[in-house]
């Protein structure tokens, strides 16, 4: 640096490294900010647990107070499948087939006739939990129903309370159908891990 005095050189060096310092931090800045590793234990997780929930889904579409309402008809009269079809739900989850039963939670959700040529219903449905350990927390399937055979596994895609990060599967298997009013009681038997 022939010709530049020494405060100039101390200049340029301050300079450059304050150039060189604002840089970093404009690229650092393009990082993405919003998101971040968290260690498990600062969201109270324990150890990642399986479990085992055996409950009756109640589908009542009779009566005065039915808990499954048609909010979309089918797509055409002429559908074998009632292809189109969409029901709200609100079906009680009780510990054995008897409605009378121990209420557990309620299913809230929705179903709907998703196939033009077999009988398949799309689940997606929340499984709210009222009562025991699990009282507020929920369990959330979202999947294909196959309703006609005999065991339909559909996925447990999440949860909330005591289920954060629930992955896990459903089992379903009708144990009574009124083909009058189709009233349905089915089982349901879900496997979770969660923590």
């Amino acid at each position: 640096m022939a010709g530049i005095s020494p405060i100039s050189a101390t200049h340029f060096f301050f300079l450059s490294f304050l150039l060189s310092s604002v840089v970093a931090l404009a690229i650092a800045e393009d990082e993405p900010s919003f998101a971040r590793t968290v260690e498990r234990k600062r969201l109270g997780l324990r150890k990642e647990k399986l479990s085992h929930f055996r409950l009756y889904w109640h589908d009542v579409l009779s009566g005065k107070y039915p808990t499954s309402i048609q909010i979309v008809p089918p797509v055409s009269n002429t559908s074998m499948t009632g292809f189109g079809l969409v029901n709200m739900i609100d079906n009680p989850l009780t510990e054995t087939p008897d409605p009378k039963s121990k209420l557990w939670g309620r299913a809230q959700g929705l179903y709907a006739s998703a196939s033009q040529d077999k009988f398949g219903l799309l689940m997606a449905m929340n499984f709210a939990f009222v009562s025991g350990k699990y009282n507020g927390s929920s369990l959330t399937i979202f999947g294909r129903n196959p309703f006609m055979e005999k065991v339909r596994e559909m996925p447990v895609i999440g949860g909330s309370g005591l289920f954060r990060f629930a992955r896990g599967y459903a089992e379903a298997s009708t144990k009574k159908v009124d083909f009058k009013t189709g009233d349905a009681v089915v089982e349901y038997n879900i496997y979770v891990l969660h923590y």
